[in-house]
């Protein structure tokens, strides 16, 4: 039986809650974030992810969702007074019933399977069709959060995010992502060497996997370019789109086809776009 405690006041243990909410330093030290709705709490779950504490309204009735993630899940209880689960829950999301502290995955580029199958829910699949979308130094979590969806809807292996960049743990990344951040491996690089140093391992395995970079002012409209092989997918900073660095490391250049006044495409935006033609093409 997991023992269960109750925090009614703002103590220390709410602080800490509070400060996962909104302190990156704090998450990284502690290697725990705070995970809000039941979709990314029910995948975090499902996925196998550490659930360390599991925050439960005090003052209301649980629904069956509720009940039964307490029953299944063996981390620390903490019964929390309905008016700190709402700070807790955020303003847009009302009151929640359940919250889970979860801990952080180790930042390993070999969490990102080759084969025999993108994930575990997938078809199987050859390391032909590995895709995996690098996201360089981008400053919006929700711009990571919808990368991470779209990845995970289309069939990507895994989302690398490098450099000086927003924080994939934030709760807002997490909101976006609706518990694709549990499904897909999401990894942190610190700059684009570790990442071209994973792709020459992932090359010397015999996968010929092709660095294809999003520009405005690529040379290969992306319906052109053949993305049935096997797949790195780089898309830049929201402003400063690709660095010099990452240009030049890159195999191709590819554009989104545009017409109209629109001058760029949101990063994340068009990092769904070149994603889907991906799955478009490989379905074809």
């Amino acid at each position: 039986m997991v023992a269960q405690l109750r925090v009614t006041t703002r103590n220390a243990r709410f602080q800490e809650w509070t400060a996962l909410l909104a302190n990156r330093t704090k998450r990284q030290r502690s290697r725990e974030f705070l995970v809000q709705g039941v979709r990314p709490i029910t995948m975090a779950v499902r996925y196998g992810w550490e659930i360390r504490e599991l925050l439960y309204d005090a003052d209301t009735r649980l629904s069956a969702w509720a009940r039964q993630m307490m029953e299944a899940v063996p981390a620390q209880r903490y019964a929390v007074a309905g008016e700190l689960m709402a700070e807790l829950g955020g303003k847009e999301d009302g009151r929640p019933e359940l919250l889970a502290v979860v801990g952080q995955p180790e930042d390993d580029l070999r969490r990102i399977p080759l084969s025999p199958a993108l994930r575990a829910d997938s078809a199987p699949a050859s390391c032909a069709e590995l895709l995996v979308v690098v996201f360089d130094r981008p400053t919006s979590p929700g711009n990571i959060g919808t990368v991470v969806r779209s990845a995970d809807a289309l069939g990507a292996a895994g989302v690398i995010v490098t450099g000086h960049a927003a924080d994939i743990y934030d709760p807002k990344c997490v909101r976006a992502s609706t518990g694709s951040l549990f499904g897909v491996p999401v990894v942190r690089a610190a700059s684009h060497r570790p990442v071209l140093d994973w792709l020459a391992s992932v090359r010397s395995t015999g996968v010929d996997a092709r660095l294809v970079g999003t520009d405005e002012h690529g040379d290969i409209d992306i319906t052109e370019y053949d993305f049935t092989g096997p797949t790195v997918l780089l898309v830049g900073n929201e402003t400063a789109g690709l660095s010099a660095a990452w240009r030049q490391s890159c195999d191709h250049l590819i554009r989104i086809p545009m017409v109209g006044s629109a001058s760029s495409l949101n990063a994340a935006t068009a990092a769904s776009i070149v994603t889907y033609e991906c799955l478009r093409q490989r379905r074809g």
